[in-house]
């Protein structure tokens, strides 16, 4: 037998239908199983709005007085988790609504909907909602940064491989290379806080889509909800999902960047290379094998980058072809951004933990440099002594080769070895082969000599404290 369907009663919209919903339509339809996280959005929405209609003359102040008196009670019993869900509260909007009418009685309940429409209250939710969660990534994504330029200060004596390619390329600071993720971690906080103040944006007062018939003063509900400015259009303040998918965005590119971040430590930490080794807070170990001990947080980090990409492409694909103003299938912007915020957030949290927690090895990553590292320094020798680059490089390279057919590190060639590849390395070449050195030169703005380093440091510094 078919579940029998269900009349539309107290639904916001049922007094249109005469016929009840397919339960399965009903769940299809319904949102409160996500969207009641909103409640102190709403509820705050719900009063700004009760009171402008107060100003306008639509309520009188006992009337306001007992929908702003309800709606802390609803308030209370949400945050106390005593709510009791109905049947028919298909979204955080129509539960609350039929909660107070319960508290304060259907007929000073019902005018708290004068002119408002549910496609104005979504978005001022969400909006309201989504800048308080970004609120906290951002001081998450601070406090991220911090870490790593706190390590980059106690650890700027050492010396790591540079890659390209993955292979060895030039000598660097491990604080060069903490800083070079903070640096786009700082790209992101940047973007971020932009992001935030197109959210902090209010479509209360814009109706369903053509404004509201009552001359409501959205400039004092905005201010009252902290909003900095106002959507200027009604019928893109309701129908307009950009900030949503902006946050995506937002979020998908620091997932990306994030993710490059754990694949290095990924290879750091493993037994070929050995750089750093991982807290056990952050790590996990193999049911079969018991010397195993895998960097299952960098993985997720890196895994999870993939879901957030996810939630973004799925956005774009439901919003490309939609008509003008709202339609129904903006409801999907909701899952996916309650989601993705905590995917980014958890992400940099675990992020924050594993690079304050991680075992650096000074001694292995030493005795990773190669000799090969260097030869980049004998062609910008001979540039000192005023031999073209391009020269330089050739002969530069004959040294390598030199090295090879020998089969000997580069650092175990004689002076008279070098001498005779090319007779204007002179006495002083061995210079050449010292690690400290080579990077001590790469002194410019950007560099991995410890003023350029200690110069980035000043810079991250400023920019999160907000001085540049």
């Amino acid at each position: 037998m078919a579940p029998e369907k269900k009349v539309a009663e107290n639904m916001l919209w049922g007094g249109r239908f005469t016929q009840g919903l397919d339960p399965v339509m009903e769940q299809y339809n319904a949102s409160l199983p996500y969207d009641r996280l909103f409640y102190s959005q709403d509820i705050a929405g719900s009063i700004a709005f009760a009171r402008a209609n107060y100003n306008n003359g639509i309520l009188t102040s006992s009337e306001f007085s007992a929908i702003q008196k309800g709606l802390a009670q609803v308030k209370d019993e949400w945050a106390n988790n005593t709510f009791e869900v109905k049947q028919n509260d298909e979204d955080i909007h129509t539960a609350n609504e039929r909660r107070l009418s319960e508290i304060i009685g259907k007929e000073i309940g019902g005018k708290l909907h004068t002119g408002r429409s549910r496609n104005e209250q979504v978005a001022t939710d969400m909006r309201l909602w989504l800048r308080e969660e970004l609120w906290r990534v951002e001081s998450e994504l601070v406090d991220l940064i911090k870490v790593a330029v706190s390590r980059a200060e106690a650890e700027i004596d050492i010396l790591i491989p540079g890659y390209t390619h993955l292979q060895k390329a030039q000598p660097v600071r491990w604080s060069h290379w903490v800083l070079s993720h903070a640096t786009g971690f700082l790209d992101c906080l940047s973007q971020l806080r932009q992001v935030i103040s197109r959210v902090n944006r209010s479509p209360l007062g814009c109706g369903a889509l053509a404004g509201n018939p009552f001359n409501i003063d959205r400039h004092a509900m905005a201010k009252e909800l902290g909003f900095e400015a106002l959507l200027p259009n009604s019928l893109n303040a309701v129908g307009d999902r950009d900030f949503v998918f902006e946050t995506l965005q937002w979020g998908s590119a620091f997932m990306l960047k994030i993710s490059r971040w754990a694949e290095d430590l990924i290879i750091y930490s493993s037994l070929e290379f050995g750089f750093v080794r991982l807290a056990d807070a952050y790590s996990t170990g193999s049911s079969l094998m018991p010397q195993k001990k895998n960097a299952d947080s960098l993985e997720l980090i890196r895994g999870k980058s993939g879901r957030a990409f996810g939630h973004m492409a799925g956005l774009f694909c439901t919003i490309k072809g939609l008509p003008t103003t709202y339609n129904k299938d903006l409801q999907e912007s909701v899952e996916p951004l309650i989601d993705h915020i905590k995917t980014v957030s958890d992400s940099i949290l675990i992020a924050t933990g594993v690079l304050s927690t991680l075992t650096v090895n000074a001694e292995k990553m030493r005795a990773a440099l190669a000799p090969e590292m260097l030869a980049t320094e004998f062609a910008d020798y001979l540039v000192r002594k005023g031999v073209p680059f391009r020269e330089g490089h050739h002969i530069s390279g004959r040294v390598v080769a030199l090295a090879e057919s020998k089969g000997v590190p580069m650092d175990q060639l004689g002076l008279a070895d070098l001498k005779g590849i090319d007779e204007r390395l002179g006495d002083d070449v061995l210079e050449c082969l010292d690690y400290e050195r080579a990077v001590e030169l790469k002194s410019a703005t950007g560099g991995t000599s410890k003023s350029a380093v200690r110069e980035q440091i000043d810079l991250l510094k400023k920019a999160i404290s907000g001085e540049q």
